[in-house]
């Protein structure tokens, strides 16, 4: 008889082998996994008593803390669906998607409540908010004297089926409002089989959350690590003097990050030069580095850099950047040009690079063409939204979206977001969702964004604007009103005021022309390709 491959049985295993470890590091507390399990055991028990049934969505908004990492294995056990917000959004992102969601129950970190008692009174179906380390601040449920309540003992499980939805992600597109992406057990489980074979994961690892756990459950960390009985390390707030404090006390031996966190980390380390023994690997998504970036961390950090590839509706990983036993004979410098790479597709994923005609392109370093993707991590679908669906899955591929070429060795490289999507910071923000929010404004009669190098955030939006003819605005008045209008990592950094902007001869906006200009303006050398 097959097994079905539930998510829950990774914290099974760390609590069969590895019960009494200290496992869970949170702040001053420290858990086991049996510790961990009890209080998920807790979890579901009081989810249980508050009505949640199997398919109900319970939300949670809230940084890396041990209340997080336990809410994704007490929400399966009751076959409930987890929806992990963004951290990062404005009131009203919160109030579309816990409204498209129809969540339930809703728990939220004292500190980000503020962004939530705005549109209390609005949410449609969340009929309990529960809060994470209330002292009493709101009228709300606290979490810690709610869960002390609830029986430990082992939980009687939903019977479940391995495709069943566990997890349901709102992810940034370039039309409009954020799409819901719906992962199964089976999603998450072969991609945690995948990925803790090419990242290497053993019980002898200590992770440092640092890449928020809403992105895909932090790239399937809670998973992948809790089935290995690694100890995981939980990050609040993430600053380059915590990190490299924790990673220091607790012989951290592999992070995740977005690379402008470890950029950050690097500018530290010239000022301050920490101490750190132990060997240490960074796994990084996001726009792609420079050559010279991998450099930088292998050579003065002393660290093994490894690029990863992939998006929310692949759950996530595709590819993986690491250099093969046949190709270490190579320059060392083309070795680093290879890294920075996204790689080449990890077990269980199929991975293309095709043009027009669905063919793939040449392994030439030149011919561009659309990533594509099929494996058993790709999603079931968008919730609530077949045609969205039917657009990204074309006969059983995933259409990513990305433009990319193919090395000589089968690397592949993005070089351009077909839907213009903006990667600030690891974060996707959507140029549409952000030229919405110009044409508010009076004194714009056209507006269209394009991603420009940041040396901090990797890429940030900048406009280009044609005034109405009786207006006069500077470039802070526009970032200003967009500041006000949306989440703070959306808004634009700068302005190019133009009298037209380049259109084809159906009228559409030819942003191609608007990045080559800026690149030759500021002096940039490369270009991007239509």
């Amino acid at each position: 008889m097959n097994v079905p491959l539930i998510l829950n049985q990774f914290l099974d295993r760390a609590v069969s082998l590895y019960g009494e470890k200290a496992a869970i590091y949170n702040e001053d507390r420290v858990f086991s996994y049996k510790d961990l399990n009890g209080r998920v055991n807790q979890l579901s028990s009081g989810l249980k008593k508050l009505g949640v049934k199997k398919g109900d969505r319970v939300a949670y908004l809230a940084p890396n803390t041990v209340e997080m990492l336990e809410g994704f294995y007490g929400v399966f056990q009751l076959g409930a669906i987890m929806v992990p917000l963004n951290t990062r959004l404005k009131p009203d992102d919160y109030l579309f998607i816990l409204n498209h969601s129809e969540s339930k129950i809703l728990f939220v970190d004292q500190e980000l409540y503020q962004l939530i008692s705005p549109i209390k009174d609005k949410l449609t179906t969340v009929e309990k908010i529960i809060i994470h380390y209330n002292e009493g601040e709101t009228n709300e449920i606290g979490y810690d004297s709610w869960l002390e309540t609830q029986n430990s003992s082992p939980f009687e499980r939903e019977l479940l089926d391995e495709n069943d939805v566990c997890s349901l992600l709102y992810t940034s597109g370039t039309t409009g409002n954020p799409k819901g992406v719906m992962l199964t057990h089976r999603n998450n489980y072969i991609h945690a089989l995948s990925t803790m074979h090419h990242l290497r994961v053993s019980d002898e690892d200590t992770l440092l959350h640092v890449l928020p756990m809403f992105h895909v459950n932090g790239w399937g960390s809670p998973f992948y690590y809790t089935a290995n009985g690694s100890s995981q390390v939980c990050l609040r707030k993430a600053s380059p003097e915590a990190i490299f404090s924790l990673v220091k006390k607790h012989g951290v031996s592999v992070m995740h990050m977005a690379p402008t966190v470890l950029n950050s980390l690097l500018q530290y380390n010239e000022q301050h030069a920490p101490n750190i023994d132990q060997a240490v690997r960074v796994v990084i998504a996001g726009s792609a580095p420079p050559p010279a970036f991998v450099t930088k961390v292998e050579k003065e950090l002393g660290w093994e850099f490894i690029q990863v590839y992939g998006m929310t509706e692949s759950t996530p990983l595709s590819t993986i950047s690491t250099i093969r036993s046949h190709l270490k004979q190579l320059p060392i410098e083309e070795q680093y040009r290879m890294k920075s790479k996204a790689g080449v597709p990890m077990i269980t994923c199929e991975v293309k690079v095709v043009n027009d005609l669905g063919q793939e392109v040449a392994k030439d370093g030149s011919e561009i063409g659309e990533v594509v993707t099929r494996s058993n991590g790709v999603m079931k679908g968008y919730w609530k939204n077949e045609e969205a669906t039917i657009e990204a899955i074309r006969n059983g591929w995933l259409h990513t979206g990305d433009m990319a070429n193919v090395d000589q060795y089968g690397n592949i490289d993005i070089v351009d977001r077909k839907k213009d999507v903006i990667i600030s910071g690891g974060e996707n923000i959507s140029s549409i969702e952000v030229e919405g929010v110009l044409y508010d404004h009076p004194g714009v009669l056209e507006a269209a964004v394009i991603a420009v190098p940041h040396e901090k955030w990797g890429e940030t939006p900048h406009a280009y604007v044609v005034l109405r003819g009786n207006y006069n605005l500077s470039t802070q008045d526009l970032i200003a009103f967009s500041r006000e209008k949306l989440a703070h990592f959306k808004a634009i950094t700068g302005v190019t005021f133009v009298d037209e902007l380049p259109k084809t001869a159906s009228g559409k906006i030819q942003k191609v022309y608007l990045r080559n200009e800026y690149w030759e303006s500021n002096g940039v050398s490369g270009k991007f390709v239509n």
